[in-house]
């Protein structure tokens, strides 16, 4: 029985950084001994056990054998004879094919030191394309590690588009499409996860709201880049940048679906792509399972963010709707949230990347001024029902009009 740490610690070890788990791979061993040492199994499909102490995941060497479609057809077969290098190039790339012994000898059978530094992720065997959930976690990867101009080595690439091609995307379950997802949206540069998709063709199976936004065209006065894809991509990168919020960089990912659906006869305007693309993030919501305090966010960041762009010329009474429509008396800790999102949004432009937004702040104002309203005051008055909602509405529309005044008189707008 031999022990090796194998998979991403070995891999953060080689980069110089702190590994966030371990597991471990046992070679020589069978399930009755691991129990007799006190290993507690998890699971019956897979000989992984829990180390009686540390927790950590230890499993028997393996191989696995493609049995059907999808991440779920697969046989595992699992002995005493199944040798490291054997369980090693089952695994996805060559930078997690790496193990360590108990005297920290590295065990490289892939050459994936050499690819780490490269900058190279690629595929261990050809065995890559039977499990779909790969194509995501190598776009997951670079955007990982993009700060190192880590790329797809272009065999990988060519792989993962014939597994696009092969309809093997197409069997990928919500629930494993989100969490990748999600894992991605909290990496510094989760941009590149979805411009890797893209890459391979994936993107337009897995996400095709979004990849119907590249080639569709803007003003160039507001949007020097012009394509709403690339500009997408900009405005998750500055979401990056503002917050480590995922919901805001989820919201900031999805705000313009709209735009790709937008009739050819209007463009490069987009006029109405709020409301459709509202419509468009609730399907895809619907789709992946997208969690409900992401998908809220979303929503009224699609529907609102020209509102947000707007604010300055706005009338009082739809600036008070807005307030309303975004639930921003309730839910204020969300209202931050989606000015954060806007922000992104302004600064996801070229040369607009260092803007200032005072648009977030006089919104902020506007709510600020309607929240230290004394509701008792009207309690007193014996107001109540529907006499109370317009008295506390008027009120608001009264220091909004104070706001909107004092800012245009420091501002010198009208």
């Amino acid at each position: 029985m031999k022990v090796y740490l194998v998979g991403g610690a070995v891999r953060d070890k080689l980069l110089g950084l702190k590994p966030k788990e371990f597991d471990w791979v046992v070679v020589g061993s069978t399930p009755e001994e691991m129990l007799s040492l006190g290993y507690q199994q998890v699971g019956k499909d897979f000989p992984v056990f829990l180390h009686p102490q540390t927790h950590d995941e230890y499993a028997l060497a393996r191989t696995e054998k493609k049995t059907g479609p999808g991440y779920t057809g697969f046989e595992v077969h699992a002995s005493p004879d199944i040798t490291l290098e054997q369980d090693l190039k089952r695994r996805d790339l060559t930078i997690n094919a790496i193990a360590e012994d108990e005297n920290g000898d590295i065990i490289d059978p892939f050459n994936g030191r050499d690819d780490l530094d490269n900058g190279l992720l690629k595929h261990v065997s050809p065995a890559f394309n039977e499990d779909p959930v790969r194509i995501l976690r190598i776009a997951r990867f670079a955007a990982r590690f993009a700060q190192w101009g880590f790329r797809v080595a272009h065999g990988t690439n060519t792989l993962m588009r014939n597994m696009v091609e092969a309809g093997e995307v197409d069997a990928l379950v919500a629930e494993r499409v989100w969490s990748e997802t999600e894992k991605a949206l909290g990496e510094d540069h989760a941009e590149r996860f979805f411009e890797v998709l893209r890459g391979c063709g994936a993107l337009a199976r897995v996400f095709p709201e979004i990849d119907a936004l590249f080639g569709v065209p803007q003003t160039e006065k507001y949007h020097p880049e012009i394509d709403t894809g690339i500009h997408v991509m900009m405005v998750l990168q500055q979401a990056c940048l503002l917050t480590e919020d995922k919901q805001v960089r989820f919201a900031a990912l999805t705000h313009d679906l709209g735009k790709g659906t937008t009739p050819e006869d209007i463009l490069p305007s987009h006029h109405g792509h709020e409301q459709r693309g509202v419509e468009l993030l609730k399907t895809l919501c619907d789709r992946i399972k997208v969690p409900n305090d992401y998908r809220g966010l979303g929503i009224v960041t699609a529907d609102y963010h020209t509102h947000c762009h707007r604010i300055e010329e706005l009338r009082p009474s739809t600036v008070l709707k807005a307030l309303e429509g975004l639930d921003a008396f309730r839910r204020p800790q969300r209202f931050e949230q989606f000015l954060l999102a806007c922000t992104a949004d302004a600064r996801g432009r070229t040369g607009h990347e260092e803007d200032e937004y005072p648009q977030a702040d006089l919104f902020r104002q506007y709510l600020q001024a309607c929240t230290v309203i004394d509701n008792q005051e009207f309690i007193q008055h014996g107001l109540k029902g529907l006499q109370f909602a317009e008295a506390l509405k008027q009120e608001r529309l009264r220091r909004i009009k104070q706001v909107k005044k004092s800012y245009s008189a420091e501002n010198n707008t009208d």
